[in-house]
């Protein structure tokens, strides 16, 4: 994607940081401002949130530095835009964090089909950039190909998951302090500078 494409993508959800799971419409509901400070974005205390079980509960695909000490798992919806402008505001921090991308069913239906087509795919990486390209250029996002079935299911738990711990909003990032190791969560998106702050790895040069 263009850094064009990637400004106008911030701009088009400078108002909203998140999709509730409560929105029904294309326009989400609105959770947080997505231009927040660093100190603004601080990580919240989870509640009963551990790493562990969403480990052992969820399916999803990684993103990143597979043997990073630094890991954050992302619950994200295939129709949210908020989840696609953490998706690039995460890339240039691919070198420093494991993302671990966890697709919910909050929204539409096809947020069940699309997450289950990007888990199906040889590479999911790219599947989930074809994807947010596709959802950019109004072009409905990725088609599934196959038999998603196993996929779906998976999708399934993983929301399962997401309304147990009680999320409000899409993508929730779950991750522990690095100087603490206590789970922090945060709801919503966050630009890059932003998102290397929560994850305590030095944010990128401009």
């Amino acid at each position: 994607m263009t850094s064009f494409r990637i400004a106008a993508l911030f701009a088009a959800t400078a108002l909203l940081a998140a999709c509730s799971k409560e929105a029904t419409a294309p326009a989400p509901a609105a959770a947080a401002p997505a231009t927040q400070s660093a100190a603004a974005a601080a990580a919240q205390p989870s509640q009963g949130v551990t790493i562990e079980e969403i480990q052992a509960q969820t399916q999803g695909f990684t993103a990143g530095q597979a043997m990073s000490a630094r890991t954050v798992y992302v619950f994200f919806d295939a129709q949210c835009p908020h989840c696609g402008a953490l998706w690039y505001a995460a890339k240039p921090l691919k070198s420093q964090a494991k993302f671990v991308w966890i697709p919910v069913r909050l929204l539409k239906d096809e947020s069940e089909t699309q997450g289950a087509a990007i888990l199906a795919s040889k590479d999911p990486a790219t599947a989930m950039d074809d994807h947010e390209g596709s959802m950019q250029d109004r072009k409905g996002g990725i088609k599934p190909e196959g038999d998603v079935a196993a996929q779906r299911a998976a999708v399934k738990k993983n929301t399962e998951l997401f309304n147990k711990y009680a999320f409000g909003a899409v993508p929730t990032l779950v991750t522990k302090n690095p100087k603490t190791g206590a789970v922090v969560t945060h709801e919503g998106a966050l630009q890059t500078a932003d998102l290397a702050a929560f994850l305590g790895v030095p944010a990128p040069a401009q």
